[in-house]
């Protein structure tokens, strides 16, 4: 089980990032006080996604986190009435997944259902 994923964002970033979060069910955390200033914490269904504001934040050029929303398309209202961008991708293993532009250049996958795997049963194809 992942419990957590720390990405690194702008000053600027953080708090856009922290609204894209909401806007998928994640909600803030209390940061132990150890850490000091500069960490956001969020959480849903006991996974956390952890931000680290940084001067320069290294964000990955393939890499990218993935989120299994669904419904998806009242969370990709939500987001675009923030602002967020979204394009639709590929349906490798039949589920809807959407990319978001997040802040500091972080790209966000939103899909409908995980791929098949750990117990789960391949998704159903329509006959027509």
């Amino acid at each position: 089980m992942l419990h957590h994923v720390t990405l690194e964002v702008s000053e600027e970033g953080s708090g856009r990032f922290g609204q894209l979060l909401a806007a998928i069910g994640f909600a803030p955390v209390p940061v132990p006080d150890s850490l000091g200033a500069g960490f956001g914490w969020f959480e849903q269904a006991g996974t956390q996604v952890h931000l680290a504001v940084t001067a320069d934040p290294v964000v990955p050029p393939r890499g990218h986190a993935a989120f299994v929303v669904a419904p998806l398309e009242p969370a990709l209202a939500r987001l675009a009435e923030l602002g967020f961008t979204s394009e639709e991708r590929d349906r490798h293993w039949g589920a809807r997944r959407v990319l978001v532009a997040a802040p500091d250049g972080h790209r966000v996958e939103l899909m409908e259902a995980p791929p098949e795997g750990a117990g789960r049963p391949a998704p159903r194809r329509s006959s027509s």
